[in-house]
């Protein structure tokens, strides 16, 4: 990783950028903890407003608070750091907007989120049990009449719009003092994001409800489709054009900042893909192997396929057809799972896929002529996005 110039100082007690993940660099300028500090903020006003409508609105309240206590803040770092980057100056009143626009990031994330582990029909997220899995327990707790996964999905299908409408909220409050036009211009970013995202989606589900195995390449095909809609362009490009508004930067200088994020976006999402099979459970607040037991259709599996079909290796054609997607597998039955998809190689060329992705994000990175601190911290991130453990 690029070491860290000397005018870039770690914070106390985080690792030295050389060596740390994201998580030191999203705490320079106190990016982190401003925007921690925003979303905290709005826990509790939403506490305040929700307490004399009734009781039983707390847990939706302390649902979104753990979610948002979690989450590397990356989209607010990039955001920040793209403002910076094209002449954003800290403690300006503009600096406070930035901030604010990361908040409403971090509230869209999680409103994603509570909508995915839905439509996934996960079991976990950051170390918690979905919020579906947790109304589903409560639903039992209580002995409430009903059927109990039916009440856990509609509890977080509102918990999502919950968080849609506070970050509507927060976007639109950050906005209020913006000028007409930089207001209209980073609204049509922000709302084409949105959109994105939520054709990302459907784009996803409509994939996993294809036939799946036969034709690799277009498995492949439909699985970077869904890459880019749903989490390249929302997780890097979208947030650096976002800050390169935000300071007023020409066309030009946004489209620039858009040719970069989306390969870099593409390379974040690789990863993963690949950590969703061989991460460290600890590091990534999920089970080993949770995305084979959900059956995503990624990548990394599509290209386990063709090795395989290239290879006639039958026994692990049959694995991937019949096992990804069961959530019966016991947890040694996903390491073998697991060890077939690393032994067609697949893994090296997703590997290499992401290398290359990145040379490319890396390359346009280089040719921008910024100031520093930011045109360092940057790349940075971008090195924290793609070689990230979790």
């Amino acid at each position: 990783m690029v070491s860290t110039p000397d005018h870039v100082t770690a914070p106390r007690g985080a690792q030295h950028p050389t060596t740390a993940s994201g998580a030191a660099l999203v705490d320079v300028e106190d990016v982190r903890a401003e925007v921690d500090r925003l979303l905290a903020a709005h826990v509790a006003a939403l506490r305040a407003e929700l307490a004399p409508v009734a009781d039983d609105a707390e847990r939706l309240v302390g649902a979104v608070e753990t979610m948002l206590s979690g989450g590397k803040r990356l989209r607010a770092a990039f955001c920040w750091w793209s403002w910076r980057a094209h002449g954003g100056r800290p403690g300006t009143p503009e600096a406070a907007t930035v901030l604010r626009i990361g908040a409403a990031l971090e509230l869209f994330q999680a409103a994603a989120l509570f909508h995915d582990d839905v439509m996934d029909d996960s079991d976990t997220r950051r170390g918690h049990p979905a919020a579906h899995r947790a109304f589903a327990a409560l639903h039992a707790e209580l002995g409430l009449q009903g059927d109990a996964e039916q009440f856990g999905a509609s509890a977080a299908i509102l918990l999502g719009d919950l968080a849609l409408v506070a970050s509507e909220r927060e976007f639109a409050a950050a906005l209020e003092a913006a000028p007409a036009e930089r207001a209209r211009r980073v609204r049509d970013v922000f709302d084409l994001m949105r959109t994105e995202v939520t054709v990302g989606q459907y784009l996803d589900v409509l994939a996993q409800s294809q036939p799946w195995g036969e034709d690799p390449a277009s498995d492949e095909q439909r699985a970077r489709r869904v890459i880019r809609a749903k989490s390249a362009r929302y997780s890097v490009e979208h947030p650096l054009a976002l800050g390169a508004t935000l300071a007023d930067a020409s066309d030009a200088d946004v489209t620039a900042v858009r040719a970069l994020g989306l390969p870099l976006g593409e390379a974040f999402q690789l990863r993963d893909d690949v950590l969703g099979v061989f991460g460290d459970p600890q590091r990534t607040g999920k089970p080993a192997g949770d995305d084979l037991r959900e059956g995503k259709r990624t990548v990394l599996v599509a290209r386990a396929m063709r090795r395989a079909r290239e290879r006639g290796a039958t026994t692990t054609v049959d694995l991937l057809r019949t096992r990804l997607g069961d959530r019966t597998l016991a947890d040694d039955e996903v390491r073998a799972l697991a060890d077939a998809i690393r032994t067609t190689g697949a893994v090296e060329e997703v590997e290499r896929l992401i290398d290359e992705l990145f040379a490319d994000a890396n390359r346009l990175l280089a040719g921008r002529a910024w100031a520093e601190p930011a045109a360092s911290v940057l790349v940075q991130l971008a090195h924290a996005a793609v070689e990230r453990r979790a």
